[in-house]
């Protein structure tokens, strides 16, 4: 392991919502560096255009070149590309955000997203992480894991109520990935973020494995909770099916 690598993108990953700029301290604060190595890391990252620094606040923040690891990722990405066009045409269909997501040791990761008109969240990105357990695609895609596995993925996680409605109990999440198993799809009603309902579905791979998730996300003040799943998860599961290579 070059620990000199790790330590450039302990650097870069400290910048997020919540600190676009942050001071020199404050990188070394948030990364666990001394100053003194941060100086020279920051240093060099500023040299080959991945962080620039205010010459006159001394903070620091991303560059644009950042998003360089993200275009190579998505463009080189089979799945990606062969998915367009069916997230397309499901987003046509239901008029509603539509988003491809895969799992990252405990976290769904957004890898292409469609947003409706009608979804009032738009704090969700490519890019954007989220807790496995909580969300229909975190689910969807648990449930498609060998259980142990799917458990031992719970087990790392860091599990609690994000809003009054999140299942977040250990006995309860396996019960809710015994039930997306056997209905072939997975649901999640305001559990991470008040006012979304979610359905969701995995894609699997020729080994049968899931590599990614389909879901449509949509307004609790549009539809009634009872007929969400009834209305979504037929063409959310057509979908996952239509790009599966099983």
């Amino acid at each position: 392991m070059v620990t000199s690598v790790e330590k450039a993108f302990r650097v870069l990953s400290v910048f997020g919502k919540g600190h676009d700029t942050l001071s020199l301290s404050q990188v070394a604060q948030l990364s666990g560096m001394d100053v003194s190595s941060c100086q020279r890391f920051t240093h060099t990252l500023v040299k080959i255009g991945l962080l620039k620094k205010d010459p006159a606040t001394k903070r620091f923040e991303l560059t644009a070149r950042t998003l360089d690891l993200g275009y190579n990722f998505l463009s080189g990405q089979r799945l990606v590309q062969l998915a367009m066009p069916y997230l397309l045409h499901l987003s046509k269909e239901t008029e509603e955000t539509v988003n491809l997501t895969q799992l990252d040791d405990t976290d769904i990761i957004f890898v292409s997203r469609f947003v409706s008109r009608h979804m009032l969240n738009t704090d969700v990105i490519v890019g954007t992480r989220m807790p496995a357990y909580c969300t229909a695609p975190g689910i969807a895609l648990l449930s498609r894991l060998p259980e142990q596995e799917a458990i031992a993925i719970l087990d790392r996680s860091n599990l609690a109520a994000h809003t009054p409605h999140t299942t977040w109990k250990r006995d309860d999440l396996i019960a809710k990935i015994r039930l997306a198993a056997k209905q072939g799809y997975a649901t999640a009603f305001e559990e991470f973020y008040i006012g979304d309902a979610s359905v969701a579905a995995a894609i699997l791979d020729a080994k049968g494995r899931p590599q990614a998730a389909v879901n449509v996300a949509v307004s609790c003040m549009r539809y009634a909770r009872d007929e969400i799943a009834p209305r979504f998860a037929p063409i959310v599961v057509a979908t996952a099916h239509a790009m599966s290579q099983g």
